[in-house]
C-alpha cells in the first residue's frame, strides 16, 4: 500500500506450480487475496488486483538478488511474476490457524497443499474468507 499508486511487482516466486498460476491463471482485473506467509503466524491480510499479467521475472536473471536462480536462460524464462495493486488492508487480518479451522476451507488450495501461497481461491471460500476479517 505504501508503494507509488500501491502498485508492486510480485517477483521471487520460485516453485513451479506458483509459477503456472501467475504466469497462466491471474488474470488482469482478477482480486487477490492479499497473504503474508512471511508473518508470524502466516495471514490473509488485503486485497489486490492483478494490473498486469505474468511477464519473465527479472529477478532470476540478476546475480545480485536473492532471487537468482543461475539456470535461468532470459530466451526461455523459467520464472514469472504478476504486477499487483492494492485495493485495501482488511480490518483484520485472517491467521493461517483460523483458516484451517474453519471447515468450509478444508478443500482450499493453500490448506490442502501447504507452502503454496500463490494460488487459486474459489467465490465460496473468497466469501468465507472475508466474513471471518469482520
Amino acid at each position: 500500500m505504501a508503494r507509488p499508486d500501491r502498485t508492486t511487482h510480485w517477483d521471487g516466486v520460485r516453485n513451479y506450480t506458483a509459477r503456472t498460476f501467475m504466469r497462466d491463471g491471474m488474470k488482469l482485473g482478477d482480486p487477490v487475496l492479499f497473504y503474508h506467509s512471511s508473518a508470524a503466524p502466516p495471514a490473509v491480510i488485503g486485497l489486490c488486483e492483478v494490473v498486469r499479467e505474468g511477464y519473465p521475472d527479472h529477478t532470476a536473471l540478476d546475480p545480485n538478488d536473492p532471487h537468482f536462480d543461475p539456470a535461468s536462460n532470459p530466451d526461455d524464462p523459467s520464472w514469472f511474476m504478476v504486477d499487483l495493486r492494492g485495493v485495501r488492508a482488511l480490518p483484520r487480518p485472517v491467521p493461517l490457524p483460523e483458516l484451517r479451522g474453519r471447515k468450509e476451507l478444508a478443500g482450499m488450495a493453500l490448506l490442502r497443499i501447504g507452502r503454496l501461497s500463490v494460488s487459486p481461491v474459489r467465490p465460496e471460500e473468497w466469501k468465507v474468507i472475508l466474513e471471518m476479517t469482520e
